[in-house]
């Protein structure tokens, strides 16, 4: 059972955390996801009757966990997807890699194949910046703490981008990470969303910080 956390709500959008190991919207295995959450919340908060509309405008894999932003009217769905598209939809994460980094920017070309992203010529380009926040060590193994700048939004971008500079995330055993799997977390969460706001055009920002688990390695 997954709870919810409402960052931010007004008559246009709802802000909220995912948390890890949660859908963002159905799919065939049909476990719990944050779009029905989210629904199912609207529902009883404002006692509607039949379906409640609810834009999903962008998602986050699976096994991450952090800030999402939905649409309450089609209005704001139309305009916050215009913002990512324009790239006026700032996404940042905290990454935990494999070993110790250095502070960079990562270019690729990424394709889709098998559920994975995979380096190809006539993939499409997937750029992002990351800064060193501070060196981690556990069970005498060491990892590094970044700050990641999401430039584009690949499928999988952050993960396979660090597994191509032989840097995978921790937990991410899809991506070629090898060693013990800490609280069944991946080194991924998107804490802070940024972007123009779909009526007022103001810019806005929310954010969480995750705790516990693998965020709590020194």
């Amino acid at each position: 059972m997954f709870n919810l956390e409402v960052l931010y709500e007004d008559n246009h959008l709802i802000v909220v955390v995912k948390e890890e190991n949660l859908l963002s919207q159905k799919d065939k295995t049909e476990d719990e996801d944050i779009l029905s959450l989210v629904k199912g919340y609207l529902k009883e908060k404002y006692q509607k009757e039949g379906n409640v509309y609810l834009g999903l405008v962008h998602r986050l894999d699976r096994r991450v966990g952090g800030v999402m932003v939905f649409a309450k009217t089609s209005k704001a769905a139309s305009r916050l997807s215009k913002a990512i598209r324009e790239r006026d939809f700032e996404k940042k994460y905290l990454a935990i890699c494999v070993g110790k980094v250095e502070s960079g920017i990562l270019k690729h070309k990424l394709s889709k194949k098998d559920q994975m992203a995979v380096e190809a010529k006539d993939g499409k380009e997937a750029v992002l910046e990351y800064k060193v926040i501070k060196y981690l060590k556990e069970e005498e193994r060491d990892y590094t703490l970044v700050d990641v700048d999401l430039i584009t939004g690949r499928y999988n971008q952050i993960r396979a981008q660090f597994a191509l500079i032989g840097h995978p995330l921790i937990n991410d055993f899809k991506y070629g990470y090898q060693g013990k799997n800490y609280f069944d977390q991946l080194g991924l969460w998107c804490y802070e969303l940024s972007f123009p706001h779909p009526i007022t055009k103001e810019k806005i920002s929310f954010k969480k910080i995750p705790e516990g688990g693998i965020w709590s390695f020194k």
